[in-house]
């Protein structure tokens, strides 16, 4: 007996109601269950749907789909943060390098100068009023998406949304890296750390809160062979 096509929307329902919000595991959730439960049909063929789907089910487990979430939202990490890598290490070929010497040579003067608390206000004022202007654009533009397509994706959601949660924790640590600045930055490998960070942080902002939404399709139908159809 196999599942027909009624029983697997039931199979995505069953799902969603067991906390399973994204529709790339959704999909391959109910890709398991469907093949595990022609398995247990055809050793026991009496069962009815949703006696053969619960028995499926509790192979998961006390927690339920809940260690699979898990996993998953560890393996999407790990390929967003690939992402921003290799954004990241387009800046430091030909063109891109001029740039990023143009940054840490302005970095470096300014936190050198006798100007540094200046420099430091000049810099990260216009830095946070972006990350918070671009973090509530992606989230509009998130949740456009989510009504259009109708489906959430994890990655998807991490790349119009991750990057505004690292953007509020460095506006928490400004007041504190502001306090005594003048005096940090009579040191020169202070002055160095923070031209290195500073440009790091800059860079960092620019690939995830810009060039990575705007290549949200491409990498979205990299990382799922089913993207382009499930949109349709």
């Amino acid at each position: 007996m196999q599942i027909n096509p009624k029983q697997i929307q039931a199979l995505y329902r069953f799902t969603r109601e067991h906390f399973v919000e994204h529709y790339d595991l959704q999909t391959e959730l109910v890709d398991h269950l469907a093949n595990d439960i022609e398995q247990i049909w055809e050793e026991s063929p009496n069962l009815s749907f949703e006696e053969a789907r619960d028995k499926s089910f509790k192979k998961f487990g006390v927690f339920g789909f809940l260690e699979v979430v898990e996993k998953r939202q560890k393996a999407m990490n790990k390929r967003y943060f690939k992402y921003l890598k290799n954004e990241l290490v387009k800046w430091f070929g030909w063109p891109k390098l001029l740039t990023t010497l143009f940054i840490l040579i302005a970095c470096y003067l300014g936190f050198a100068s006798n100007y540094a608390k200046y420099f430091f206000l000049a810099t990260y004022i216009p830095i946070s009023i972006w990350l918070c202007y671009r973090g509530i654009a992606l989230t509009r533009t998130y949740e456009k998406r989510k009504i259009r397509s109708d489906k959430k994706w994890m990655l998807e959601e991490m790349i119009f949304k991750q990057a505004g949660a690292f953007g509020v924790i460095l506006l928490s640590q400004l007041p504190t890296q502001f306090l005594n600045i003048e005096e940090k930055m009579t040191n020169p490998y202070l002055i160095m750390l923070f031209t290195g960070i500073t440009a790091f942080l800059i860079i960092s902002f620019y690939i995830s809160y810009h060039l990575l939404p705007n290549k949200a399709e491409e990498l979205l139908k990299d990382t799922y062979p089913e993207y382009k159809t499930a949109i349709l």
